[in-house]
């Protein structure tokens, strides 16, 4: 808390010395209050648990702003009329620089999605993108100065469709830790290195939540843990349910869901005869989070067991693994970028990921690239927003373009407390969030909190809609999801909630035919 603190006194301090420089004692005493919380929030950075190349980054830019308000206090203070406006003004202004910058500068705590601090994988801490046809010879000079090991990173089915087939994955070894910014520019001025970037890590672990709230409505299926899915009511499931009977929908295929995560335990009770296993190392979880994301977004609905999901008669989805978090829950860019470029060569048509990590590049280009090839490939990207309570642009894979990005919601419909905010996406939605009822290995169920938890209602709807129409590609399936949705009381915040009726209206109306 000194950081924004100090930065806050000095610009203060700063206003006062404009404000009262023609009196010589409080333009004295402001001053020297404005250099000492300068001085403060220098050492602040300084000290930081960061880079220096990040540390001296975040100098400049707050520096830069601080000027700013600088200039716009020296104007006011010469025109005593616009003091109170302009006052009033660079409060909110502060504000806003702190919201949209400073608190993603340094971090503290945990949260289900990776903290605020942007950890490199030990194994492998960069990736680098080499010019199309350069072999790893290019960098022996400096393989050879830091003992670095180094490997292909990512090898996709199609090279011919992306370049990340030119990214070798590299392992710094402990003694030349220390090193990595000088590492990093000498990787980048080889003539031949197009790219570099930090292998970040990603950690989930599943929030326990409270009892949810009973919902005394008839959904017209027999699964006896349709009482403790508030977000079925919240989002009307039962006239979806209906409009399909009713309308005697049929899917023109079935959609398949990858749930890339920690795995999936595909004997449960409730997911087996909606399974279809890629590998059979995947078919199980140690750690549960997969197994109660693959449960909202494809649950055997109407089996007597259990809960459900959108599809009522099990024949509109099907739900698959691929593990890229470890037992414990951790993994990495470079596993989540590999298990979405093989979910993508396997023809899945949606691939939810209910996990993500803070982001310190302003440009994720392996992300972005590996975005791309799995919407070349017909699949649809799906992403929680993250569990900070921040702006989720800071955050990957769920700041990507490209990828649909999820926030929570609350039983009230607010956004969940600690919920990325999707303000600043280009495709942000809200999905339930908190206290979500669904499968854990071993036959169980259990309650989570978490954008892990809207994402896959996302991606279950998502699948229901390429079911019916196996062509819709991302945008098509943003643009129905947002004009059928609803308003709720942070809409701006949070996107629109999720309205799977109007979503399959809104589908059939942009077809312009009978579902």
């Amino acid at each position: 808390m000194i950081y924004p603190l100090a930065f806050s006194g000095a610009v203060a301090s700063l206003a006062l010395w404009f404000l009262y420089r023609t009196n010589d004692a409080k333009g004295k005493l402001f001053q020297t209050t404005f250099f000492g919380a300068l001085g403060i929030y220098a050492l602040s950075v300084l000290l930081s648990d960061a880079s220096l190349g990040a540390k001296l980054g975040i100098l400049f830019r707050d520096l830069m702003a601080m000027t700013a308000f600088g200039l716009v206090f020296q104007a006011a203070a010469a025109h005593q009329r616009w003091l109170v406006p302009v006052s009033i003004a660079a409060l909110a202004g502060l504000v806003g620089y702190y919201q949209g910058f400073m608190a993603h500068s340094f971090s503290s705590g945990s949260s289900e999605i990776q903290g605020l601090a942007a950890v490199y994988d030990p194994s492998s801490e960069l990736l680098v993108e080499l010019a199309e046809g350069t072999g790893e010879d290019a960098l022996a000079t400096v393989a050879r100065k830091y003992e670095l090991k180094m490997e292909r990173a990512f090898t996709p089915a199609f090279p011919e469709a992306t370049e990340l087939d030119d990214y070798f994955a590299v392992d710094v070894p402990p003694q030349f830790s220390g090193n990595l910014d000088e590492i990093i520019r000498e990787l980048q001025n080889i003539s031949s290195v197009d790219w570099v970037e930090p292998n970040e890590t990603v950690s989930v672990a599943p929030q326990p939540g409270n009892p949810p709230p009973g919902v005394n409505k008839r959904f017209g299926i027999n699964d006896p843990g349709l009482g403790q899915l508030w977000g079925f009511d919240a989002m009307e499931v039962d006239k979806l349910f209906d409009y399909m009977a009713s309308n005697s929908l049929s899917p023109k295929r079935k959609a398949l869901i990858a749930i890339l995560d920690t795995g999936v335990d595909a004997q449960h009770e409730d997911i087996k005869d909606n399974f279809h296993s890629t590998k059979p190392a995947y078919d199980d979880d140690p750690k549960g989070h997969g197994t109660h994301c693959a449960g909202i977004a494809a649950a055997v609905s109407n089996n007597g067991v259990g809960v459900a999901s959108f599809s009522r008669d099990n024949s509109f989805v099907e739900v698959t693994s691929i593990k890229v978090l470890s037992a414990s829950g951790m993994g990495s860019q470079r596993t989540i970028i590999k298990g979405i470029l093989e979910a993508a060569d396997a023809g899945v048509d949606v691939i939810s990921l209910s996990l993500g990590g803070f982001s310190n590049q302003t440009k994720e280009r392996a992300y972005q690239k590996a975005v791309d090839y799995a919407n070349e490939k017909g699949a649809i990207v799906v992403a929680a927003a993250g569990n900070s309570n921040r702006d989720a642009k800071g955050f990957a894979p769920a700041g990507v373009p490209g990828v649909i990005a999820v926030s929570a919601l609350d039983e009230e419909l607010n956004r969940a407390g600690f919920s990325n905010y999707v303000t600043n996406l280009e495709m942000g939605i809200a999905a339930p969030g908190v206290n979500i009822y669904s499968t854990i290995p071993n036959g169980r169920y259990d309650t989570f909190n978490g954008t892990s938890m809207a994402t896959p209602y996302v991606s279950g709807l998502i699948g229901l809609l390429k079911s019916l129409d196996p062509e819709l590609d991302t945008q098509g399936a943003y643009r129905i999801l947002h004009k059928s949705g609803k308003k709720v009381k942070n809409t701006k915040e949070t996107g629109r909630l999720i309205f799977p009726l109007g979503a399959l209206k809104e589908l059939n109306q942009q077809n312009q035919k009978p579902l």
